[in-house]
C-alpha cells in the first residue's frame, strides 16, 4: 500500500460531499456490473467492501435481505447513512471496516462479497490478503470491480494515480482467488485497464458453469 490507511481515509473524508458527481462514465458502467453479478437471493446478506456513499449496497439493497457497507472513510459513510435515512432503505448499514480485516460479526453468515473501484489501493499482496479475508466470512460468491491491467501495466494515468494506487493485472487477480478456492465464472471488460471478475467458491464435486 503506497498510503496508510489513515491517510487514504483522510483523503477519501474530504472528497465525500462531491465524490458521486466526480465518478466517470466507466466507473458507472462498471458498478452497474456489479450490481448485476452479485445478483442476491432474497435472504442473502451482502458485504460490500470500499462501500463509499453506497453505490453498491443501496444497488443490490431492493434484492437482498441484509446489505453491510464497510469503508475507512467516515467521511463517506456519513455521505451513505444519510442516503439510507433520505431514502427510507432499512435493510443497510455502513460502518467501520478495512479490506483486511471487515469487521464483521463472525456469527453473520455472508453469501455475497462485492467491492468497487476500491481493492486497487493494496499493492498485490494485500490484495490477496483481503481476499482471503473475504473469503473467510464464508461468502460463496465475490464480485470485484476494479482498476485492473488487461494488456501491459503502463499508460492509463487518467484512472488512476501512480503514486497512491496499484492496480494488479487481471491474471494476478484471477490466480489469487483460484489459489482460494473459487473459480472464476466471469471477466468483463469495460476498458483496458477497468473490468470485473466474478468468482464463485468450489465445493468438492461441484460443477461451476463458466469456470475458468
Amino acid at each position: 500500500m503506497k498510503k496508510s490507511v489513515e491517510e487514504h481515509a483522510a483523503r477519501f473524508t474530504e472528497k465525500a460531499a462531491d465524490y458521486d458527481e466526480s465518478k466517470s462514465e466507466e466507473y458507472h458502467a462498471c458498478a452497474s456490473l456489479v450490481i448485476e453479478h452479485a445478483a442476491p437471493e432474497p435472504d442473502d446478506v451482502v458485504l460490500d467492501m470500499g462501500t463509499g456513499t453506497g453505490a453498491i449496497a443501496f444497488g443490490v439493497a431492493d434484492r437482498a435481505a441484509r446489505v453491510i457497507g464497510r469503508d475507512v472513510s467516515e467521511g463517506m459513510l456519513d455521505q451513505a447513512r444519510t442516503k439510507a435515512e433520505e431514502r427510507g432503505v432499512e435493510n443497510v448499514e455502513f460502518g467501520y471496516g478495512e479490506f483486511r480485516d471487515p469487521n464483521v460479526d463472525p456469527e453473520t453468515s455472508v453469501d455475497v462479497v462485492t467491492s468497487n473501484f476500491a481493492l486497487h489501493h493494496l499493492d498485490d499482496a494485500g490484495k490477496r490478503e483481503a481476499l482471503a479475508a473475504w473469503a473467510d466470512t464464508g461468502a460463496d460468491r465475490i464480485v470485484l470491480g476494479d482498476l485492473m491491467f488487461f494488456e501491459g501495466t503502463e499508460g492509463h494515468e487518467e484512472f488512476y494515480g501512480p503514486e497512491v494506487d496499484d492496480p494488479a493485472t487481471v491474471g494476478t487477480l484471477v490466480d489469487a482467488f483460484t489459489d482460494l478456492g473459487f473459480a472464476v465464472t466471469a471477466v468483463e471488460r469495460v476498458h483496458d485497464m477497468i473490468g470485473v471478475i466474478v468468482a464463485q467458491r468450489i465445493g468438492e464435486g461441484d460443477e461451476v458453469p463458466g469456470a475458468e
